[in-house]
């Protein structure tokens, strides 16, 4: 089969949108309200189809969107974040998605976005375009009467309060709040203003209506605020009429640990709650370890979430800070993209340019997606044939290098 693939126009959302819904196996019925809620925040200019030139018919869909990703050091780097990507099963193994994600990548490098970022659905179809996994996540279920907690204390004892509020005090707070949370956490990506009305219930999905929930508000002593629970909860009873509840945690912000440890307290005091779902956390969160039993917080997930691939190698290494002085050379190989190439990383001056000098780690542009963040051990990756040591040392340098204190948390998907 042969098909076409470009931007779409505004009087083809309908079949784009269709497209999008069989590929991740929702309803294909796309209504008017569909389509003109899409037109609004759609950049048809980033929104590509693929048309069966048999048939006129949308048989694949993709797009981005403009987005900034905090990286160690708290700078904000352009990137290209990739969303609604699928391909009909009637079209699979016929190269669409390739054509769709080169013009993407020549188009993002036009733009001046020096990474794409996505969060994968499916684990092996993105490393052969070039991303690797560069955060993970954690869900925690905890057994309330098991923690050790007082239940009795709700209220924190640093001398803060918390207090609930309605969705609008939400909507009013949140953005600057998450701001903070945002700067300080490499991974993290920026939340737009529809972010915010959707979750706020100003603005609707059609196949995802808003649900109310409850806000729980931390304030520090002076009255500033610091932190933020949404959540949810069921009705569950026995049949000898004892409440089983489970709290479900939508968004958990906070700026301090005293904040963190505050909302979590209080989560956990709630009554006839006997589990409360954490959402997905840090892998190095707090918890469980701000339980007095760590045991009583079980994994119920444990993931790769976000994944980056590195567009512009010299812009995107020379935006983050390192840690620790040295010097690497790397050789990169892309072989979809316009990463290729050999650089030198000045990590104390924080300098990146292209070199003729001999490599010191070999190594393909998605781990060194895996590794841009901090999270990846450059040692692990070589363990795994996925890095090559040309210097002995280059990997232990590059695990001095690179990796962070804290390890990066996406908190939202896209």
């Amino acid at each position: 089969m042969s098909a076409d693939v470009r931007p779409i126009a505004e009087s083809e959302l309908h079949d784009w949108l269709r497209a999008v819904n069989t590929g991740f196996l929702t309803a294909t019925r796309v209504t008017d309200a569909d389509v003109a809620q899409r037109a609004k925040y759609n950049d048809l200019t980033r929104t590509q189809g693929a048309f069966d030139t048999d048939t006129g018919r949308c048989v694949a869909a993709f797009r981005s969107f403009a987005q900034e990703l905090t990286v160690p050091g708290g700078a904000a780097v352009r990137s290209s974040a990739i969303s609604n990507v699928g391909v009909l099963p009637t079209h699979r193994r016929q190269g669409l998605l390739t054509r769709m994600m080169r013009a993407e990548f020549a188009a993002a490098a036009a733009r001046g976005e020096a990474l794409a970022t996505l969060i994968a659905a499916e684990y092996p179809i993105y490393g052969r375009y070039g991303f690797g996994p560069a955060t993970s996540l954690v869900e925690w279920e905890i057994d309330v009467p098991r923690t050790g907690l007082d239940r009795r204390l709700a209220a924190p004892v640093d001398g803060g309060r918390i207090d609930l509020v309605d969705a609008a005090d939400y909507r009013r707070f949140g953005p600057g709040l998450h701001d903070g949370l945002r700067a300080a956490t490499p991974g993290a990506v920026g939340r737009n203003e529809r972010w915010w009305d959707l979750a706020t219930g100003l603005e609707e999905i059609s196949y995802r209506p808003y649900k109310e929930k409850f806000h729980a508000v931390y304030r520090t002593a002076e009255g500033e605020v610091a932190g933020v629970a949404v959540y949810t909860a069921d009705d569950h009873w026995t049949d000898a009429k004892v409440p089983q509840n489970t709290v479900q945690v939508r968004d958990l912000l906070a700026l301090t640990p005293q904040a963190e440890r505050a909302l979590w307290q209080f989560l956990c005091s709630i009554d006839w709650v006997q589990k409360v779902r954490t959402g997905y956390r840090a892998p190095d969160d707090l918890l469980p370890e701000l339980l007095p039993d760590p045991r009583s917080a079980r994994v119920v997930t444990s993931a790769d979430f976000l994944w980056v691939r590195v567009l512009d190698v010299v812009r995107a290494l020379g935006a983050r800070t390192y840690k620790v002085p040295g010097v690497l050379v790397l050789d990169v190989t892309d072989e979809v993209g316009p990463a290729a190439g050999r650089y030198r990383l000045d990590a104390a001056a924080g300098v990146c340019e292209r070199t003729g000098e001999a490599a010191d780690l070999r190594l393909d542009v998605s781990a060194l997606g895996s590794l841009y963040l901090g999270d990846a051990s450059a040692v692990r990756l070589a363990a795994l044939g996925r890095v090559t040591e040309e210097r002995p040392g280059a990997a232990a340098l590059a695990d001095a290098v690179f990796r962070t204190a804290r390890r990066p948390w996406c908190p939202d998907v896209f």
